[in-house]
């Protein structure tokens, strides 16, 4: 897989990088600080609300939150929109989950969530690779496809802020992490970096999650 040059996605043992961003929910700031030496954080690194892959990944980590917090683990989603766009959104859609706002993917960038460069072989696999996330398709549908279809069903249609977002993040990955109360990494899930481009558009389960976070140390 070709990518943009980039440091190697943060690995478990590594220290979690820090960041502050604007919070969607209110008027104020998120960073990793707020989680350090008070409890472990897991952390979604998503792209723009026009990313109807992302959009589920949300509500799914709004559904596992309190499973989360059960467990001793707090939930913070970054979605790449800016913090106005995001707000509107939430304003019809709510979620009990807590959100920051990153449209310039700063956090990816420190993270090392991959970009890859859009090569023939990327567009093949998305002419290819049929994925159903969540089982709303009748069958499995090559990823673009199936991301025209949920947005129809979701009825959602692209604003200008979501236009600009998605010509400025395609094709980036989405990355997900969990970080103990010292602010290290203990386990992470990059898109497509087990299986190549067969793994695009793929995210883990709930049940993967959970079962990370039991092993997070105490």
């Amino acid at each position: 897989m070709k990518i943009r040059e980039t440091r190697p996605p943060v690995s478990p043992g590594e220290p979690a990088p820090d960041f502050t961003l604007p919070a969607v929910h209110e008027s104020d700031t998120v960073s990793l600080a707020d989680y350090r030496g008070r409890s472990p954080l897991f952390l979604a690194l998503l792209i723009g609300l026009w990313c109807p892959f992302c959009r589920r990944q949300i509500a799914q980590m709004g559904r596992s939150e309190g499973k989360l917090k059960a467990l001793g683990v707090e939930t913070l989603g970054v979605v790449a929109t800016p913090p106005d766009n995001a707000r509107l959104y939430f304003k019809f859609r709510p979620t009990r989950l807590r959100l920051a706002a990153d449209p310039e993917l700063s956090t990816h960038r420190a993270y090392g969530v991959p970009k890859p460069v859009a090569t023939p072989e990327l567009m093949n696999a998305i002419e290819t690779v049929a994925v159903n996330p969540t089982g709303e398709l009748p069958e499995p549908l090559p990823i673009g496809q199936a991301a025209v279809k949920l947005t129809e069903i979701d009825g959602y249609t692209n604003t200008q802020v979501d236009e600009a977002d998605l010509n400025r993040q395609w094709p980036q990955l989405k990355g997900l992490f969990l970080i103990d109360r010292e602010g290290i990494v203990r386990w992470n899930y990059i898109e497509c970096a087990t299986e190549g481009y067969a793994g695009i558009g793929k995210l883990p389960s709930e049940q993967e999650v959970l079962t990370a976070a039991r092993a997070l140390p105490r």
